[in-house]
């Protein structure tokens, strides 16, 4: 593991592009911690070594679905992930965030709690968290409907990005959750913090990709409440009429 890291980093620096620093700093309002690593790069690295990792753990048969929580190679594997987590390093984050996208089939409810103490602990700006929770908090969304109310209770959070979240958790539209993605809507329709704003107008603009009629009637119905930047959002991609409508 601690060879795995290592490399990792090593590759890392290796790819460092200053002609790429102004433009990922200016990139977040808050600060961050990059290498500085263009995001083709950052995924090579993460493809690379997730295959060491598969070759070397997991014999080419990545996580059994029988494997229990409590398993060796799983508690290995996330305390790996966590380790680069724990760098605070941007790029370390989405590598782990990748890695996890692509084992999602092999995760069970069990697993939940591991990620949502990710979200509390190392998702500190909108880029990790939509990479981690459009993927893989996603999943769960749509294979898992009984932890959709804890998804819905981030709503509630004094974390922002608990908050952005609740949200973009939704993305992509999971079949017949319309209830709880307006109710999501509705309870961070006038969240002060921009990037809330953001995420959950983005949901409503992704929901109403199938669901332009109910999108469309519930910003016409909460328009005068609905922050400006989210509903700019949610209706991106509607018809000019329906934008016009939505603005007066």
């Amino acid at each position: 593991m601690k060879n795995i890291i290592q490399n990792i980093r090593r590759e890392l620096k290796q790819n460092i592009d200053l002609n790429y620093k102004k433009g990922t700093v200016n990139f977040f309002k808050e600060p961050i911690k990059p290498y500085v690593v263009r995001s083709k790069a950052v995924h090579k690295i993460a493809l690379k070594y997730f295959n060491e990792i598969n070759n070397n753990w997991f014999k080419k048969r990545l996580f059994p679905r029988s494997f229990k929580k409590s398993s060796k190679i799983k508690k290995d594997f996330f305390t790996l992930c966590e380790e680069l987590l724990k760098s605070n390093y941007h790029e370390e984050a989405i590598i782990v965030f990748i890695w996890t996208e692509k084992l999602v089939n092999n995760f069970d409810l069990a697993d939940f709690k591991i990620f949502e103490n990710w979200l509390v602990n190392y998702v500190n700006n909108w880029a990790k968290c939509d990479a981690f929770c459009t993927h893989t908090i996603n999943y769960f969304v749509q294979n898992y409907p009984a932890i959709i109310p804890e998804i819905k209770s981030w709503a509630n959070s004094k974390n922002r990005w608990l908050r952005r979240a609740a949200a973009v958790s939704f993305i992509p539209t999971p079949k017949n959750k319309l209830r709880d993605i307006f109710w999501v809507a509705r309870k961070l329709l006038q969240d002060k913090d921009d990037l809330v704003q953001k995420g959950y107008g983005w949901m409503l603009k992704c929901t109403a990709e199938n669901h332009q009629k109910e999108v469309f009637a519930f910003v016409m119905k909460n328009k005068k409440e609905m922050k400006r930047t989210a509903l700019r959002y949610a209706i991106e991609k509607m018809p000019k009429g329906l934008k016009q409508r939505a603005m007066e």
